[in-house]
């Protein structure tokens, strides 16, 4: 079975990055929607939606 790079490439390069992004993001932000911990397992854990899910509903809203 040969394995298709190309198809394959560009969607580990965008989890890396959308990981490393939110992992840096969470890094410099004070507070989050829940336990800071909590979230950077998600996003090390559940590939591309975690990170995406922290943007979404992790990050926390100021006024």
């Amino acid at each position: 079975m040969d394995i298709n790079w190309s198809l394959i490439a560009p969607l580990l390069i965008l989890q890396i990055v959308l990981m490393v992004v939110a992992l840096l993001d969470i890094r410099k932000i004070e507070q989050t929607n829940g336990p800071k911990l909590i979230w950077v397992l998600i996003i090390i854990f559940i590939s591309t939606i975690g990170p995406i899910a922290y943007f979404i509903f992790g990050r926390k809203e100021y006024d």
